[in-house]
């Protein structure tokens, strides 16, 4: 290969992957790979510019025009621009699963079950993730790709994992619904359209770099390595081939991933709008660009997902410039509470304006992290909490919604299913506006509890979920420490937005100054009392000591000498930092495979004097950088 690099013994033990044809698409896909990074400069000197200047985020002028096609916004918000209509497979949607397709440290036949138990679970559609729950150590990566290709092709290893699951979540079925949800495990393989979700443009390849040593973009390796590996087996049976985008924080980064997918579709002899794409809208910049990221993304786009954690952590970092933007506990901020409402309500009305020839786009609804385990009392409560939800995203005009878990599809499905339309296609919910009340509403805060119950909350399922990530679990179950051995407390399917968004509160409420709305005995502290350094200090010491505390089910035992102390010295650091890190996952990343706690400590110190001194991020892994190598 001319223009890039592959380490060695990847290669070798990935031939099923790394085939000739991948291979050569990567070559034809390099030359976009600066462009990538250009756009990532841009991304980190606005962020830096709005935090120096404490500027607040708007829309875009009319007059601006997006990507090489040079799509004025004016014209695309009167309707003169072109999206997909929805392919018969993508029409019903009405419970979308997601998931890893592979297993941290597990042989072949143990991994692949993670997509036998999607491909059986009854769900519309399967996003298999390749980035925020996928862990990254090792070769998951490669791994989640092989997994997939196989499952696709129906290899013989998948379909013996596939009967003994389908065994499997019968049996649960029978127990837990009174019934079994697979009548033919065959033909239920092909009913869950298959979804892939690529790596966010901020992330670069841990496998593959350019021939000079600079790093190559995920997003090119992740969507290269689905689509060749498996564009014609998914023809062959009349399958949509469908991404989701993820971390778009622009139009202008639409258009790249439209060249993108344009140009793979190119090479291969697809026509163009072949591959469709749902955008995860979980940026507070690109809630003020919906309409624009649409049109730029073209005939690819099918449509928007919402959610929860990802958008609160963006809203937190967009907004860590501004002093009185103080967020309250997460738990209050659910998807009615005032900007998730606001930001709700513009996915609506984006997916629902027709372009010029008609078409209307999907919006699938919020993530459901609940688990139908624990007590009888706490999964009845949670299951109502549940089935609420859904209720309420259903009426709201969502085609459907997603889960965490293969368990939850029987149990919310029913929703959409006992309403009966196929999806909500072109429901009248006004049309989106532009003025500054929709740029205020999309940033208002509200009355809301900010307790040292919640504080606590926040900062144990973040210690928890780095040593989980740190370990190869970026999907995990989790619940605070105190409430380890309450069944009725239900653990939750946490991924990377989960650490994030509680590291991004607790700064805020540590460098704005947060008050708390009560006081705490434990802590003796007065209704409105300052969140202090001493507080934070305090509270993350007895946190920490819970966990090693804890018994081997909820924090293994043999990390807590590993990977637990490692996390512990990114939180601290991300938490008493001045300078806010725009993504927790970069001193994740940066400290994967590693053990040792001094290195980590190198390696976090460096990351904040780069960030720091020159505004740059730290992306690379730096164990394939002899010259950025760092004492590992």
């Amino acid at each position: 290969m001319s223009q890039l690099h592959i380490i060695p013994e990847r290669l070798l033990a990935y031939q099923d992957i790394y085939t000739d044809e991948v291979l050569q698409a990567l070559e034809t896909l390099a030359p976009l790979n600066a462009k990538q990074k250009a756009l990532m400069e841009e991304r980190n000197e606005r962020r830096a510019t709005r935090i120096a200047n404490k500027q607040l985020l708007d829309f875009l002028p009319e007059e601006t025009c997006i990507g090489p096609d040079h799509l004025r916004v004016a014209d695309i918000r009167l309707g003169d621009f072109e999206c997909s209509t929805i392919p018969e497979d993508l029409q019903r949607q009405w419970i979308q699963g997601t998931g890893p397709a592979a297993k941290p440290n597990a042989p072949l036949e143990s991994s692949i079950r993670n997509v036998a138990y999607a491909l059986l679970s009854g769900a519309d559609g399967w996003m298999f993730d390749g980035e925020d729950a996928l862990g990254q150590i090792n070769a998951m990566s490669l791994d989640n790709q092989r997994n997939l290709k196989l499952a696709i092709h129906k290899d013989d290893i998948f379909m013996q994992a596939a009967e003994q699951v389908a065994g499997e979540m019968n049996q649960w079925a029978n127990d837990f619904l009174g019934r079994p949800i697979i009548e033919d495990w065959k033909a239920q393989l092909d009913f869950t359209t298959l979804i892939f979700r690529a790596r966010g443009l901020h992330l670069d390849d841990r496998h593959i770099t350019m021939e000079n040593g600079e790093s190559f973009s995920a997003s090119i390796t992740d969507v290269t390595l689905f689509i060749v590996n498996n564009y014609q087996a998914l023809q062959a049976k009349g399958a949509s081939l469908v991404l989701y985008l993820p971390k778009i924080q622009t139009a202008q980064e639409a258009a790249f991933w439209n060249t993108l997918l344009s140009s793979l579709e190119n090479h291969l002899g697809l026509a163009k709008g072949t591959i469709k794409c749902y955008v995860l809208v979980e940026q507070l910049e690109a809630t003020y660009q919906l309409l624009e990221i649409r049109a730029a993304l073209g005939l690819h786009f099918v449509g928007f997902n919402t959610g929860r954690w990802d958008y609160i952590n963006a809203v937190a970092d967009a907004m860590c410039g501004i002093d009185d933007f103080i967020n309250p506990n997460i738990e209050s901020i659910t998807m009615t509470y005032a900007y998730m409402a606001a930001y709700e309500d513009r996915v609506r009305k984006a997916v629902n304006t027709p372009d010029q020839n008609g078409n209307y786009s999907l919006w699938q609804g919020g993530m459901e992290p609940n688990i139908p385990v624990g007590s009888e009392a706490g999964v009845k409560a949670s299951m109502e909490k549940a089935l609420a939800g859904a209720k309420r995203e259903q009426a709201a005009g969502a085609s459907g919604k997603w889960v965490a878990h293969w368990k939850m599809v029987h149990i919310i499905r029913p929703i959409w299913e006992a309403i009966g339309e196929t999806n909500q296609l072109g429901r009248d919910f006004g049309p989106l506006t532009y003025t500054q009340a929709d740029q205020q509403a999309l940033i208002k805060l509200e009355d809301a509890p900010l307790t040292i119950r919640g504080g606590r909350n926040l900062l144990s399922v973040a210690l928890q979920y780095g040593n989980a990530f740190l370990q190869g679990f970026q999907a995990a179950a989790l619940k605070p420490a105190d409430f380890f051995g309450n069944d009725d407390i239900l653990y939750l399917m946490e991924d990377m937005a989960t650490g994030e968004i509680r590291l991004s509160v607790l700064w805020e409420w540590l460098h704005k100054g947060a008050r708390l709305t009560e006081g705490d005995e434990e802590l003796s502290l007065n209704n409105g009392a300052l969140f202090t350094q001493d507080i934070f200090d305090q509270m993350l010491t007895e946190e920490y000591q819970k966990l090693l505390d804890a018994n081997d089910k909820d924090v293994h035992n043999d990390s807590k000498t590993t990977t637990l102390p490692i996390a512990l010295e990114i939180v601290k650091t991300y938490v008493n930092s001045e300078a806010k890190g725009p993504w927790f996952i970069d001193l994740l990343n940066l400290n994967l495979n590693n053990n040792d706690l001094e290195v980590a400590k190198e390696r976090i110190a460096r990351y904040y004097e780069e960030l720091t001194t020159t505004g740059h991020r730290i992306t690379e892994n730096i164990d394939l950088q002899p010259n950025t190598h760092i004492n590992a």
